[in-house]
Order: C-alpha cells, then sequence, then structure tokens
C-alpha cells in the first residue's frame, strides 16, 4: 500500500446546525488527512467541533445537523450526499466508530452479548447462531475482557465504566475496519484501566493496520499515543502536524493556552508563566493556584470524620444463596474546615461508596461518620433534612444526574425550592447569580440538558451543588469530563470559592493530576482500604506504597515535557 495515498481526505468541510430560519455554522471548512495506520488526535475544548467533525465524515450528525459545503474522500470516493445504504454498508464495516459515553450507548434491556452479535451479524462477519457467538466471545476477549463467555450474558449496569469502554471498543473493531473513529474513549476510566484499554486498543489496531482518530481533550494521551495531532478551535483547524512538535513548541495562541492549563503534566510544565490571551473568564495561572493551595493547609476544626467505616454487600448467586461483598473496609480520615481532602484510587475501588455513606445515600455497615461533631447514624429524617442543606454532592455522571425534562434554571433552582429558601423572584435570581459563579451564558436557564456540551452540564452539576451555599462539597469525578480548559475553570471557581465561602471539598477522583492541584492531603484507596495517607506533595513526591506508583506512573504523557515557546 503506497503510503502517499490518504485513506481519508477532508476537504473544507461546512456543516451547520439550526431550522430554515436561523441557521448556524458549526464547521468552517475543515480540512485534513488521515494516511493508512495512523494515529491522529483531534484536540480542542468542549464545542470547538472535534466530535461533530468526525459524525460529519460518517453522516451521523445529530439533530438538524446538514453538511452544507466541501468533501469527505474515503479510499478515493466522495461521501458527501452518498445514499442511505451505501453509507451504512461503508459504517462498521470499513469505518469503526468507538461512541464518547459508555453509560448510554449500549442499551439496558438487552445483554452485552447480545449487542455485540447484533453488531457481527449486521456487519455480515459471521453466519449462523454458533459462528456469530463464536467470534462475539472472540471479540470481547480481545477488547481485554475477562471470562468473556459467562460476561456475555450479564447486562451493561453489571458492568463498571472501564468494562463497558471495552465492549464498545470491542463493536468497534469487531469488523476489522481499515479506520477507528475513538471519540473520548477513555475520559470515563481511571488511569490504569485507561492505560490497559489503550495498549490494548493500540496493540489491535497494530496489528491489524487500522488507522485510528482519537477525538480527546487530554493533551497527555495525545501527545503519547498519536502521531499527528490536530487543534480545533470554535470551528476551525488553528493548528497540526506531528504531536509532540505541537506540544513542545506551540504556535497559535490557543494551542499555547492549552497546553499551559494542561493538569496531568502541570507540575512538571515548564515555562508555566506565559503570557495567556485574556479571553472571558478563560485567565488563569494554575501554577499560582497550585501555589496558594499547598500553603493554606489544614486550617479549622474537623468537620468530617470518618472511622473505621465499613460497607458489605451481599452478592446473589445461584441457588438463593449470597456472599459477603466488602466495598470498603476500616475506612479512617478526617477533613478539616477550608480543606480538600482528596480519596484516589482505580474503579471498584471504593471511593465512590465512601462518598455515598458521607452523604448519607448509603447504610455504613460498621463504624462511623460525624459532620461538623454531630453523629449521622439513626439520624432522624428531619435532622438529615438540615444536614442536607449543608452538605452537598456533585456527581460524576453529567449526562445521568441532570433531568432531561427540566430546563437549566429549574434544575439549579431545585434544591432552594425543596428547602423553602426565598420567594420565586430571589430564587430566579439567585440561579442567574449562580450561572454568573460557573460561567455560564443566563440564556442557557430555559435550554435542556440535551441541548448541551458535557462540560457545560458538568458546570450546572456544580451550580446545583452551590444553591444552598452549603459548608461541605463531596464531588464525585467533577471534572473527569472535562476538557482542559473548562477543567482548569471548574478547579479555578472551587478554589476561589474556598477561598471566599471558606468550603470545604472531598474530591473524589482517578485523576492524579487534578489531586495535584486543588487537595491538601490525599487518601490512596485499593480494594476498598485506605493504603496510602498523607499531604498531596509527599504522595506525589515520595509515594510509599508500589500501587501508588502504578498509579503515577499510568498518568498519560507524564514524562513529556511541554513547553510554551
Amino acid at each position: 500500500m503506497s503510503e502517499q495515498q490518504p485513506i481519508l481526505s477532508v476537504r473544507d468541510l461546512r456543516v451547520e446546525f439550526g431550522t430554515k430560519k436561523e441557521r448556524r455554522e458549526v464547521l468552517h471548512g475543515v480540512g485534513f488527512d488521515v494516511f493508512p495506520g495512523e494515529t491522529v488526535a483531534i484536540v480542542g475544548e468542549s464545542g470547538s467541533g472535534k466530535s461533530t467533525t468526525m459524525h460529519a465524515v460518517i453522516n451521523l450528525l445529530p439533530g438538524t445537523g446538514k453538511i452544507t459545503g466541501g468533501s469527505v474522500e474515503w479510499k478515493g470516493r466522495d461521501l458527501v450526499g452518498i445514499g442511505r445504504k451505501d453509507m451504512e454498508s461503508l459504517r462498521g464495516r470499513e469505518i469503526g466508530l468507538v461512541p464518547q459515553d459508555p453509560m448510554s450507548n449500549l442499551n439496558p434491556v438487552w445483554s452485552v452479548g447480545f449487542q455485540v452479535e447484533e453488531a457481527i451479524r449486521a456487519n455480515g462477519l459471521a453466519k449462523g447462531k454458533k459462528e456469530v457467538r463464536e467470534r462475539a466471545i472472540q471479540v470481547l476477549e480481545q477488547a481485554g475482557l475477562q471470562n468473556a463467555e459467562q460476561r456475555m450474558k450479564q447486562y451493561p449496569h453489571q458492568f463498571s465504566g472501564g468494562m463497558k469502554q471495552r465492549a464498545l471498543i470491542g463493536i468497534g473493531l469487531s469488523a476489522e475496519p481499515d479506520l477507528l473513529i475513538a471519540d473520548e474513549p477513555t475520559s470515563a476510566l481511571d488511569v490504569t484501566v485507561q492505560r490497559v484499554v489503550l495498549d490494548h486498543l493500540q496493540k489491535l489496531t497494530t496489528e491489524l493496520g487500522t488507522a485510528v482518530v482519537f477525538i480527546t481533550h487530554d493533551l497527555g494521551l495525545a501527545a503519547e499515543r498519536a502521531e499527528k495531532l490536530i487543534v480545533m478551535y470554535q470551528g476551525n483547524i488553528v493548528e497540526s502536524g506531528p504531536s509532540r512538535e505541537i506540544l513542545q513548541h506551540p504556535k497559535h495562541p490557543y494551542t499555547k493556552r492549552l497546553v499551559s492549563a494542561a493538569p496531568s503534566l502541570a507540575s512538571r510544565r515548564i515555562g508555566a508563566d506565559a503570557t495567556l490571551p485574556t479571553a472571558p473568564t478563560e485567565t488563569f495561572d494554575l501554577a499560582a493556584l497550585a501555589e496558594s493551595e499547598k500553603r493554606k493547609v489544614a486550617q479549622g476544626e474537623p468537620v468530617i470524620e470518618v472511622t473505621d467505616l465499613g460497607k458489605v454487600y451481599k452478592i446473589r448467586k445461584g441457588n438463593f444463596g449470597s456472599e459477603d461483598f466488602h466495598a470498603v473496609s476500616g475506612a479512617t480520615f478526617t477533613v478539616n474546615r477550608g480543606e480538600t481532602m482528596a480519596l484516589v484510587g482505580e474503579s471498584g475501588s471504593g471511593k465512590s461508596t465512601i462518598a455515598k455513606m458521607v452523604l448519607q445515600l448509603e447504610e455504613p455497615t460498621s463504624g462511623s461518620v460525624r459532620i461538623a461533631g454531630k453523629e449521622t447514624r439513626g439520624m432522624s429524617g428531619r435532622e438529615l433534612f438540615e444536614l442536607r442543606s449543608t452538605l452537598q454532592p456533585v456527581f460524576q455522571d453529567p449526562y445521568g444526574s441532570l433531568d432531561p425534562l427540566h430546563n437549566i434554571g429549574n434544575t439549579i433552582m431545585e434544591p432552594l425550592k425543596i428547602h423553602g429558601v426565598g420567594d420565586a423572584a430571589s430564587r430566579k435570581a439567585r440561579m442567574y447569580e449562580l450561572l454568573d459563579q460557573v460561567a455560564l451564558p443566563r440564556e442557557l436557564a430555559t435550554r435542556y440538558p440535551n441541548e448541551l456540551s458535557g462540560g457545560q452540564r458538568q458546570r450546572v452539576a456544580v451550580a446545583r451543588g452551590l444553591a444552598l451555599k452549603p459548608d461541605i462539597l463531596v464531588l464525585d469525578e467533577a471534572v473527569s469530563a472535562l476538557d482542559v480548559l473548562v477543567q482548569a475553570q471548574i478547579l479555578d471557581l472551587l478554589a476561589e470559592l474556598q477561598r471566599d465561602l471558606g468550603l470545604t471539598y472531598l474530591f473524589i477522583t482517578h485523576d492524579l493530576a487534578v489531586v495535584r492541584l486543588i487537595a491538601d492531603r490525599v487518601c490512596v484507596m485499593q480494594q476498598g482500604k485506605i493504603v496510602e495517607q498523607a499531604t498531596t506533595d509527599e504522595v506525589f513526591e515520595n509515594p510509599q506504597q508500589e500501587y501508588t506508583k502504578n498509579l503515577l506512573a499510568a498518568i498519560p504523557g507524564a514524562n513529556i515535557e511541554l513547553g510554551v515557546s
């Protein structure tokens, strides 16, 4: 195969959304090439047009999206305007897709095995029930799922995020396509699972000679996994070329800003004092923020005291039996007023279970949780209700934690209504104030969650968490779905709110780079136990446990120097 011929060639691609009366162009003449076997990463913030570009290529634009100009050549044939049947025969077989959100891209009412088999049948990869089943098992094993045969019978809710993501990668690669589009394939995964999934993807694509286009907001991942980088901003490509070169010598002001804000490398970033181009709500100096956070350690009395906390779930087995599963055992830590404590660890290590017990959404099996000196076990409904106004959650999944039938304004006002705070007018005023605080335009108040990007939804979740002016926020993976600039803004916002309002944070995350920026102290969790507990600097500079060292080593691009020239 001659290397000179691109497999995919996009020229002057334009896409519009909206009704006939009011159309809005979101891609303004985008062009790039992908060569056989090449790995390309498209980076940029939420709403920059990354996913839209690749969805336009395979004609999967949502809603009112329409290609209005340009060409998409696949192996020399223009795909713009081809018939639906022709497009469907290409999709899956020649161009595979791993969609972004594993939670909502697997059908909850069908077993995972059935969904893999369906894809295999649709792509004509096997005939007959037995052959299809064997191929499905093989696909799931290739995607790195242990005991795939048993797993086939399970439903999506019985899979962890990492397992769902692997199943989707398996489906995407099942037809051995020439190009795989991977849309944020690891944003919901912790670093060690992420590394396993990406290593696996790399191995499979190398063996099959598949070209990969990563859509990602993680610059470390882009630097480590892709030869070529395309940087998008507001529907335009502002810079493209070899990824290491761009990340070490960014030329465009936007790329410089992206590199400066990349938290996964912030601790070892060079040239952090580069002048960042000013843009509304996007001027931040993360290095200074990290410094000020570090100085402000341990102030005030204990606010959350967790002692010897345990949670045991009964897991049903066949023949009506059950066995005990220890999700958390013997966890003890204290968070002082005005401090940020981070709980880190892989998926399934028990972090979120602790968060739920602190929030009184789960009953502890043993041990105790004291909030502001009060024992929470055995609290009456009234006391719990009062506790809720000082202790608020920001949940992990911005897709699942916002009610699709409520507009954004009502979603943010809901806690105020429930707790009977103020009248309608003052609630509305508070809602607008919160939108300003999380840097969202006020006109979003009348929109619905499906009209917002992941980053915008996450900000709505933070605004809702802040509505009652709580003293304590429990943030469960609150920035994992965000691109670096939005993530930097949210972290900056959280640090600012903490300074102004004296808030206390319990921050649950698998992203150690974020921990470096925001936390005073860290608890590292493994299989339900806290295995290491120290100040942030100690954990990063002198990790004691092998497990912590592995977590740190798995940060993508950790050893790649980024520079702002």
